[in-house]
């Protein structure tokens, strides 16, 4: 069962409140709840000098625009199977992708683990806006800002949304918290197949997404390559990396540059996966171009400037499971 916006109570009030209307409370059957940052749609030119004037693809599920999407305020944890975002809490560790998903799909119609479209979307937003978030990316303080703290989890970790409103995607305490650092995220809809890119067609959160499984994405006619030694986006896979000569590649996203004579597909930019401009904050880009590689969003408590926003992972399988991967649920009807 899904969760019923129409109900009303003290703490759904207060949220609502204190917000002005940025931020909900949405209770599921079981009358656990969750605080949520509700996103208006936004046109990619709002976003990217340039783009078009429709739509960012985060706003279209199954060919329908949608006037808004919902995102988990705080990375999630889960009770009885399903995902939740609750402050103060020490995120969902040791989960794999499918884990992840199952969790989110688990609340009813309209939820599921949060996609790179979304992701994207909010990173455009945050990049437009001067707001692109600092976070928990120096073992509980921001590596910029080091007098900016989080309360401490453990020896890395903080609980969620305890850091300062800078921690947030828009600057305040109504955003997105955590987007920086703290724990990797694992994001649906962005996947490699031997080093192809596939994408959801939009925001189809619905797309099936089994090992391997491309039916239904949409390949983005490029792939991650290598050339003179750097990672590059080409239309195919000349220089493939192996398990022991060359095994990842890492590279900062306003340096992803395209291969001699290719030409990057404007939906990488619009979809975060590509820079558009020479400035993504120094976060980066690490991939392997073999196997089936599933993405994480944001980096860890680790790594200091690399981490942020726009830091992508495309390395691991979607097996992978650590104290330093979690999740977070979205919705939208």
């Amino acid at each position: 069962m899904s969760f019923i916006l129409s109900t009303k109570d003290a703490y759904r009030q207060a949220v609502e409140a204190k917000s002005g209307g940025k931020n909900t409370v949405m209770y599921d059957d079981k009358g656990n709840p969750s605080i949520m940052v509700r996103v208006p749609r936004f046109n990619l030119s709002d976003v990217i000098d340039g783009a078009p004037d429709t739509p960012h693809p985060a706003f279209i599920v199954n060919g329908v625009v949608k006037s808004e999407i919902w995102i988990s305020k705080f990375q999630n944890i889960v009770h009885d199977g399903r995902a939740y975002s609750i402050p103060g809490q020490d995120p969902k560790t040791h989960v794999d992708f499918d884990q992840a998903k199952q969790y989110s799909a688990a609340k009813g119609q309209g939820w599921h683990l949060m996609t790179n479209a979304e992701w994207a979307a909010i990173a455009l937003w945050s990049k437009k806006n001067g707001t692109m978030p600092r976070g928990n990316n120096d073992y509980g303080r921001d590596h910029s800002a080091p007098y900016e703290r989080g309360v401490m989890a453990g020896a890395d970790r903080v609980l969620t949304g305890t850091g300062p409103a800078s921690w947030s995607h828009d600057g305040t305490t109504d955003g997105i918290y955590d987007l920086n650092g703290n724990v990797w995220e694992w994001t649906d809809g962005l996947k490699l197949v031997d080093g192809k890119i596939y994408v959801h067609n939009d925001n189809d959160y619905n797309t099936p997404g089994g090992e391997g499984v491309v039916d239904q994405w949409v390949d983005t006619g490029a792939a991650f390559d290598v050339e003179s030694g750097n990672l590059v986006i080409n239309g195919s896979v000349v220089n493939p990396m192996d398990d022991t000569t060359d095994e990842h590649k890492d590279r900062l996203m306003e340096n992803l540059t395209a291969a001699t004579g290719f030409t990057i597909p404007d939906l990488l930019k619009h979809l975060g996966i590509a820079p558009y401009d020479a400035d993504h904050g120094g976060d980066n880009v690490s991939v392997r171009n073999y196997g089936e590689r599933l993405a994480r969003s944001g980096g860890h408590w680790a790594y200091g400037s690399e981490r942020g926003v726009f830091t992508l992972s495309l390395r691991y399988e979607r097996s992978g499971s650590d104290s330093h991967i979690g999740f977070r649920s979205a919705f939208v009807l």
